[in-house]
């Protein structure tokens, strides 16, 4: 029975580690994830700017109804540094393809293939969408999950 009740702790201490979110001030993990054209991207190339990473998906109301704001702040803010990286979980690429299109989403986008979903959002910590995590010039993270005033105001507190 003790030997049960640890074996259960221990699962269950694992499983928490594994879906933390990194903290601010730690380094944010490495990403690399195909483009519609299925060349790869990473979060590295981005370093020297500012980058928010957006996780969303074509299906989830709450993100569609986010990227007005993301667009207005992509298009004020990006000549002075700031990147979005839009990561969707979507299944299915047609889908995740149109939605990019209709909401205008002109910064660049992956996607998670299905086999690498866990991996993923497990580095993140994400359990739900949309998730956005805003990453410094040296891609340490600064902000998770802002939006409106506060985030465009962490935005610019980065660009200076």
């Amino acid at each position: 029975m003790k030997q049960l009740l640890m074996l259960l702790l221990g699962t269950t201490l694992l499983s928490l580690t594994t879906q933390a979110q990194p903290r601010k001030g730690d380094p944010s993990p490495e990403l690399t994830l195909p483009d519609a054209q299925g060349k790869a991207m990473s979060l590295s190339s981005m370093r020297g700017s500012v980058v928010l990473l957006d996780f969303w998906a074509s299906w989830c109301r709450p993100c569609r109804e986010n990227s007005p704001e993301l667009v207005k702040l992509y298009a004020k803010y990006k000549g002075q540094g700031l990147q979005i990286l839009g990561v969707s979980v979507d299944d299915n690429r047609t889908a995740w393809q149109k939605a990019v299109k209709t909401d205008k989403m002109t910064w660049p986008q992956v996607i998670v293939p299905a086999a690498e979903k866990n991996r993923v959002l497990s580095a993140y910590g994400v359990s739900y969408i949309p998730a956005t995590f805003l990453m410094d010039r040296k891609g340490v993270l600064q902000e998770v999950d802002l939006h409106g005033a506060e985030l465009e105001q962490a935005i610019l507190r980065l660009l200076k």
